[in-house]
């Protein structure tokens, strides 16, 4: 398992990213990494008390930004190009509780020309809390550079 380098650390001044879910700056964010693990992108996630839903509860709006996330991570990290959400389908299996390490997997399925299908799933302790399938519509990497400021995707050796 290799971790991801995120190349958008350190650019909020300059670009203005601020991403809810990945800017290590934003205070308020999730402050998501993520690792390559074989063909499927991972990332571990510690949440607290401030994205509680329900008592003790992971929200389900958090937990479908952390499937959402992880999704776009596989794309940017194996298709190198930016993606948009055009679909995310979600299933919630279980209480995802508010301690502990909270693990996302995300693994392409499918891919239909610029649409890349994949499965999702955020589990804790073991236990399958949530599921997703989401399609990706990916832009051409020239459009992604040139429109969203795409940068590359590596991994730490």
């Amino acid at each position: 398992m290799k971790k991801i380098i995120n190349p958008y650390a350190g650019t909020s001044e300059g670009l203005g990213y601020n991403c809810f879910a990945c800017a290590p700056e934003n205070p308020c964010g999730l402050k998501m990494e993520f690792y390559e693990d074989g063909d499927e992108v991972v990332s571990f996630w510690k949440p607290n008390g401030n994205f509680q839903g329900w008592l003790n509860t992971l929200h389900g709006g958090i937990q479908a930004t952390l499937l959402d996330e992880t999704g776009g991570w596989l794309i940017s990290r194996k298709f190198q190009t930016s993606a948009m959400t055009t679909n995310l389908n979600i299933k919630y299996k279980a209480p995802a509780p508010i301690e502990g390490t909270i693990e996302i997997r995300a693994r392409m399925k499918e891919q239909k020309r610029n649409f890349v299908i994949m499965d999702i799933t955020l589990t804790a302790n073991g236990v399958l809390c949530s599921s997703a399938e989401a399609t990706y519509y990916c832009f051409p990497r020239e459009k992604a550079e040139k429109d969203f400021h795409f940068l590359p995707y590596e991994v730490e050796e």
